[in-house]
């Protein structure tokens, strides 16, 4: 992922907090600001309740990992969010769940066939 897609400031990380509803899903949750800019950022926040730094580093490897492999709307801010339940889950199930409620949030860009 490249580092121009990632949130890190604290400063953003509370604006969009405080100032948009959350979205829950299963172990996760997320905060999506809309904006102008013509690109999109991602935030991780992965509590100390999950694990030493070793396994939090782990999951927002993860998260960045399934983050890559779709394409994405323009103009927006998102913050992804994750609770204990997460360490319970493999890789496939962290990516469906999370793929899943980008697609109901709309921000994954729909691909079109062009078999014409």
């Amino acid at each position: 992922m490249n580092k121009e897609h990632i949130l890190k400031k604290n400063i953003d990380f509370q604006r969009i907090i405080r100032n948009n509803r959350p979205y829950r899903f299963k172990e996760y949750i997320l905060y999506v600001e809309k904006n102008n800019d013509s690109s999109y950022h991602f935030g991780f926040s992965v509590g100390k309740k999950i694990g030493k730094a070793v396994i939090r580093n782990k999951i927002k490897r993860q998260l960045k990992h399934i983050i890559i492999k779709k394409d994405y709307q323009n103009g927006f801010n998102c913050i992804i969010i994750v609770n204990n339940n997460i360490l319970n889950k493999s890789f496939k199930e962290m990516q469906y769940d999370l793929n899943a409620i980008l697609e109901k949030l709309n921000l994954i860009k729909e691909k079109r066939d062009d078999k014409n």
